[in-house]
């Protein structure tokens, strides 16, 4: 956590929703195996998501920004979900992996 009187340099780095969140719809767009892919954006997502509330609570003290942390949220939840999606897609369909 940062202070109230942190710099703008130590509160980005203390922000990191919006990067969590990020690599978590990033996954999606920028690799093909979506397979692996869920793997992978289900753990980054929710850890944005956990990262988000702390930030949302430290924004409350004015230690980081809301919109940064709301934003982060939003990011998260959306890769976690398409996530979850495609993890139930693939146990609806478990031939599937095996066509690829």
């Amino acid at each position: 956590m940062t202070s109230v009187g942190a710099s703008d340099e130590t509160r980005e780095r203390a922000e990191l929703a919006v990067w969590f969140g990020g690599a978590s719809l990033a996954c999606w767009l920028c690799c093909p195996f979506w397979t692996l892919v869920c793997f992978i954006a289900l753990p980054l997502g929710l850890v944005g998501l956990v990262r988000a509330r702390v930030e949302y609570r430290a924004s409350k003290s004015g230690r980081a920004s809301r919109p940064r942390a709301v934003v982060g949220a939003a990011l998260s939840l959306l890769g976690a979900m398409a996530a979850i999606t495609y993890m139930i897609f693939l146990a609806n369909h478990p031939d599937l992996p095996v066509q690829g």
